[in-house]
């Protein structure tokens, strides 16, 4: 697969962010989102070896388009310059959990994992009543010495324990959290030699997967909303 080709065409997306530019240059599109749909093949194989729940997936529907909704943004640019995708046993669905990939280049490129979104209050609140009756659990997860080489949780907070939840708990920080997720970002050199980078990131999301498991645990009983 040919990462600088990925990174060569999201380069001159970032420069050339409009209309007529993604329409005269589909063909560059087109063999960009091909190369990256290869990489996310071979990091699902990859990942498979440690994780057989997300071999059934298919790297084209794994993606995020890169048309931007600009209603309610002050900046208008139409397309969003990453390549994106979810690898989850669900596919792309924020819940499950799974492992996330951005392609970014000039130093935005990253893997994540945990729960991003925070706008399912039913999800906020599966985790939070997990946490609390879980503290030990997290703790050996978030300080095994793996786990530490790559990641710190992070996430969108409140300023106080929310109402219900002992506010000298154990793990009384992650309470206040809204969303909990990991990120761990990659240079564009790292990710030229897409042999290694596939090693690498595979050793990365297998150090996430105790992180994804308990996230998926507390959220077994989640349903994603439906639109009405």
């Amino acid at each position: 697969m040919n990462t600088q080709l990925i990174l060569n065409y999201l380069n001159n997306l970032s420069k050339n962010n409009n209309r007529e530019w993604f329409a005269e240059n589909k063909r560059e599109r087109q063999e960009a989102t091909a190369q990256f749909e290869e990489l996310l093949q071979e990091l699902i194989y990859s990942i498979g070896t440690f994780d057989k729940s997300i071999l059934h997936n298919v790297p084209k529907e794994l993606t995020f388009k890169q048309v931007r909704d600009t209603r309610f943004s002050n900046d208008k640019s139409p397309y969003n310059p990453t390549f994106r995708a979810h690898i989850s046993s669900m596919g792309k669905l924020p819940i499950p959990v799974g492992y996330y990939i951005m392609i970014k280049p000039n130093g935005g490129t990253f893997l994540g994992g945990g729960l991003f979104a925070d706008m399912f209050n039913d999800a906020t609140k599966m985790i939070r009543d997990y946490i609390s009756e879980h503290p030990t659990e997290l703790d050996n997860i978030i300080n095994d010495e793996n786990f530490k080489k790559y990641f710190v949780v992070k996430g969108n907070a409140l300023k106080n324990v929310p109402n219900g939840y002992d506010k000298e708990h154990p793990q009384a920080e992650f309470l206040k959290f809204k969303s909990w997720y990991l990120e761990y970002f990659i240079s564009d050199d790292e990710l030229l030699d897409a042999k290694a980078f596939i090693a690498k990131a595979t050793d990365i999301f297998k150090a996430m997967k105790p992180f994804n498991d308990y996230l998926n645990v507390a959220l077994k009983d989640f349903k994603m909303p439906t639109r009405g």
